[in-house]
């Protein structure tokens, strides 16, 4: 922890300077960091009266959300559990608690897709792509996945600087009467050494202040059994348990929120996270003998403030330090064969800043200014001719909104600013862009029913780790560029008192991915480099499907899906090499991929069950029968029943997760966990 003082020091100083310049000031009233009894968000710009299910119907993009309420009936333990349950996504998971997962939106790449944490986006220049193991649920109030662009104007420029964004908001805190301390500990336990405690506590200082803290400990073995198959013969099998597999983390997270008026507002958080674990290895013959872990230990601190000046004019900012550290072991790396052993240590530093300025115009017409700036630097250890990179990036978005009660239209232009140094050897240099972007949204009757469209020209940096990893790193890369073009239809509907709500999206699209960045292989199968090679075309469409109904008075029923369809073929070229792969479906990208949940409440015990499923897919680019990986159901079910004792409240929670004991992988050679058990109890106090 020494090591992050200085670092905090300065990040504090930059608080307190954006405390100068924005004096708080006011009375207390509910802002948009908190949330009524009723659940309902406040936030003074915009107040939220619909359901989330209603913005996914009126949005003129392809926009997905998840309530408390929802996640807690998908029988997930971490982020990417309930990510999985979105149309377009694509998780790549290499298999336990413990293995690293990132996301795709609609096969674009890990690196197209950002993540948001409290409306500020979470980065990682090293490898571009955002690692969401390392986030649980207990302290998550609300998912959302905007495809394109989402259409509130009014966020940080680096939210339209990407494909899509997942965005999480955490739990804010909700008093009734004159009730100042509230507590939530939860205890899961489970299969493979699962032990999970966590607590929550939530204090209300005066009317303008309050305060909470979350603190989470994550701990199992990961040894579950899986089938090892031996070359082609089906018979050929031999039951197995998973090793170095264990795994341990610790997250906390202090937040205080001032809440000055109902147009001004402040909240800063701080959250750390360290963990240790061990990185299992491919299950092919005789690879059990050699042992990697990863160890990681991320620390930031953010803080935002927002003052409405009067009808038209609103204000945002917001500054981030952040620093994350990694240590990689592995006793077998090919990059140092004559040892055998191979130990890297990276540490991240990022310095941020944002600045929004918002303007209503009209009744119906609103544009914002946006702009983010940001200095990142990579350092590491046990590597060759480390360059020891440091990039600024200036990123700014002009953006308009027109909204009626039959219209929705919205335009942006984001223009990019990029430098980069080096200390050792030759930097990728400098580079400028202008990303456009339109969407639009109509309806043509009095009925709920809506036409959509959008497009977006968007590209992503290529990370430090394709620049200038050893050996591999090509500084000379330009970035990928992405194209996004979507067409969509959504309708919603009340039948009546018992089918409350039926609400149906389907969006097709068209993506263009050139300059794409792949890895080759040059003097041998050992040093590899990175080129401006591909070019991929991915053509599919996405369905949602959500039903309510009320059986009796305090029973109801709440069933959804989706269903993806997806073309992603490499369409880099017909001769050479290239010709094997050319058209062809690129890898760990499902033609069709499917989920399912029903939510049945009853006074009694809820009961929920829910199905993730992926069609076949290919690990590598050539799509022949030996590369083929079939596809997979997970099944899982779970009941609770909760108990109100004095005015607190006790859960009782019980899940099976993979009830039919399929054996599948995500990724070829890591298999996910069987069938297995998970208990939760739960105290609010």
């Amino acid at each position: 922890m020494l090591l992050f003082l200085p670092r905090l020091c300065k990040a504090l100083a930059l608080l307190i300077l954006l405390f100068l310049i924005f004096p708080l000031r006011g009375a207390g009233q509910e802002s948009e960091f908190w949330k009524d009894s009723t659940g309902i968000y406040h936030i003074p710009v915009v107040s939220v009266t619909e359901s989330y299910a209603t913005r996914e119907i009126t949005a003129s993009i392809p926009l997905q959300e998840m309530t408390l309420k929802k996640i807690q009936s998908l029988n997930a333990l971490q982020l990417s559990d309930a990510v999985k349950h979105f149309a377009g996504i694509t998780v790549k998971d290499y298999g336990g608690i413990g293995g690293l997962k990132s996301v795709s939106i609609r096969s674009l790449g890990a690196n197209h897709t950002a993540v948001g944490y409290d409306g500020i986006t979470l980065s990682d220049c090293q490898t571009g792509q955002i690692d969401i193991s390392r986030f649980s649920l207990d302290n998550v109030d609300r998912l959302s996945l905007s495809i394109g662009q989402n259409d509130d104007i009014f966020h940080p420029a680096r939210f339209f600087a990407s494909a899509g964004v997942l965005d999480i908001r955490t739990l804010t805190p909700d008093f009734e009467g004159k009730k100042s301390l509230k507590g939530i500990i939860s205890l899961k336990g489970g299969s493979f050494g699962l032990c999970n405690p966590s607590v929550r506590i939530e204090q209300k200082i005066n009317t303008k202040w309050c305060a909470a803290l979350n603190g989470e400990w994550m701990s199992a073995n990961g040894r579950y059994p899986y089938d090892l198959h031996y070359g082609g013969r089906k018979d050929s099998i031999s039951r197995e348990k998973r090793r170095n597999s264990d795994v341990w983390s610790l997250r906390g997270e202090g937040e205080l929120f001032g809440n000055f008026s109902a147009t001004e507002q402040w909240r800063t958080k701080i959250y750390f996270y360290q963990s240790y674990r061990e990185l299992p290895n491919a299950t092919t013959f005789y690879n059990d003998k050699y042992e990697s872990n990863l160890k990681d230990r991320v620390l930031f601190v953010q803080s935002q403030y927002k003052k409405e000046l009067n009808e038209q004019w609103v204000i945002h900012s917001a500054v981030k330090y952040n620093r994350s550290y990694q240590r990689y072991h592995d006793e077998a790396s090919l990059a140092t064969p004559e040892l055998g052993v191979n130990t890297n240590s990276y540490t991240q530093e990022e310095y941020y800043l944002t600045g929004s300025l918002l303007w209503r115009t009209f009744d119906h017409l609103s544009f914002s200014l946006n702009t983010d700036g940001a200095v990142n630097t990579l350092d590491a250890t046990g590597m060759y001719q480390f360059a020891y990179p440091t990039r600024y990036s200036w990123l700014t978005a002009f953006a308009s909104k027109y909204e009626s009660n039959r219209l929705t239209a919205s335009a942006s232009l984001l223009g990019t600013l990029i430098n980069e140094d080096t200390k050792v050897g030759e930097c990728a240099g400098n580079h400028h862009k202008l990303s456009p972007f339109v969407s639009l949204s109509y309806k043509p009757f009095n009925e709920e029913l809506y036409l959509r469209a959008f497009y977006k020209d968007i590209f992503r940096l290529p990370s430090f780790n394709d620049l200038y990893y050893s050996r591999v790193g090509n500084p000379d890369l330009k970035p990928e560029n992405a194209s996004q073009l979507n067409l969509g239809i959504t309708w919603s509907h009340v039948f009546g008192p018992t089918l409350s709500l039926v609400s149906l999206t389907v969006d097709g699209y068209h993506n263009r991915v050139s300059d794409k960045i792949v890895a080759i292989p040059t003097k041998n199968i050992f040093i590899w480099t990175m080129m401006n090679l591909g070019r991929v075309d991915t053509k599919g469409a996405d369905f949602t499907l959500t039903t309510e109904l009320n059986i009796t008075k305090k029973s109801g029923l709440t069933l959804s899906g989706n269903y993806t369809y997806q073309r992603a073929l490499d369409i880099t070229g017909n001769e050479g090499e290239s010709a094997k792969i050319y058209k062809h479906q690129i890898a760990y990208t499902p033609r069709v991929a499917a989920s399912g949940q029903a939510l049945l409440e009853t006074p009694w015990v809820n009961l929920s069950y829910a199905v993730v499923y992926s069609g076949a897919r290919y690990v590598l680019g050539q799509n022949i029968g030996e590369n083929r990986l079939p596809g997979y159901a997970d099944h899982s079910i779970s009941a609770n029943r909760t108990w109100v004792f004095d005015k607190k409240r006790v859960t009782f929670l019980i899940e099976m997760l993979n009830m039919l004991d399929k054996n599948y992988a995500i990724v070829k050679y890591f298999p996910m966990p069987g069938r297995s058990f998970r208990g939760t109890i739960k105290f609010e106090l």
